[in-house]
């Protein structure tokens, strides 16, 4: 099973990725690992990889691409994989169809926005144990501080909600637009790839099992 999860922040992406990688028994595929890792280990392509970053400047689709060609040719890929954050843009999706990348399926996770904005910016941290409550959905016992200690509570900086507004602007504006690619091409006669849309507002569980039902076309 070869995986494409698509969804905005804070739609449960991570979380549904470890499902799907138990279930079908495939790797997730992260760009941001495959970057690190190729730097330490300090292959050519890596090597190139720690140039660019050194510099400041962004690595190319046209790399990314290649450790995506070398990672999925490993031997834990033998029975498919998982992309996690991966494509972004119209770009490296083409990217990945010129260099022949065969996908099985394109799973969508929707969440409405507000929803995701109540959700991230909700959260609330005890930084020293890394505890995390939800002002609505599990809340501290007394507002504000940790139940175990009793010292505050913090909001992380990538939990406010400008921040999380602005990530879903980023998001509609770089990667919403790989829905409508992927949902064209599912579409086109005698295509190969299918593509699940699945609501992700609920049970995580629920959510899991029906994503699941619709790759096993049950």
């Amino acid at each position: 099973m070869k995986l494409i999860l698509l969804g905005p922040p804070g739609a449960g992406k991570g979380t549904q990725a470890q499902f799907l990688c138990e279930t079908f028994g495939i790797p997730q595929i992260s760009t941001g690992n495959m970057l690190r890792e190729a730097v330490t280990a300090r292959t050519p392509l890596g090597l190139e990889v720690k140039a660019v970053m050194d510099s400041g400047g962004l690595v190319s689709d046209e790399i990314i691409i290649a450790l995506v060609k070398d990672r999925i040719a490993a031997d834990d890929c033998a029975t498919g994989f998982l992309f996690d954050g991966f494509p972004r843009t119209i770009p490296q999706a083409e990217a990945l169809v010129s260099a022949g990348v065969d996908i099985n399926s394109v799973v969508e996770i929707q969440v409405d926005e507000e929803e995701i904005v109540r959700r991230i910016s909700g959260r609330r941290v005890h930084e020293p144990s890394n505890r995390t409550y939800h002002i609505i959905f599990s809340p501290p016992k007394v507002d504000g501080v940790d139940d175990e200690t009793g010292e505050a509570l913090i909001q992380r900086e990538d939990d406010r909600e400008e921040t999380v507004r602005e990530r879903l602007r980023v998001y509609r504006e770089q990667t919403e637009p790989l829905v409508s690619f992927y949902r064209a091409k599912a579409d086109a006669h005698g295509s190969t790839i299918s593509y699940v849309a699945v609501d992700g507002v609920g049970n995580v569980e629920d959510v899991r099992d029906v994503i699941i039902k619709k790759l096993r076309n049950e």
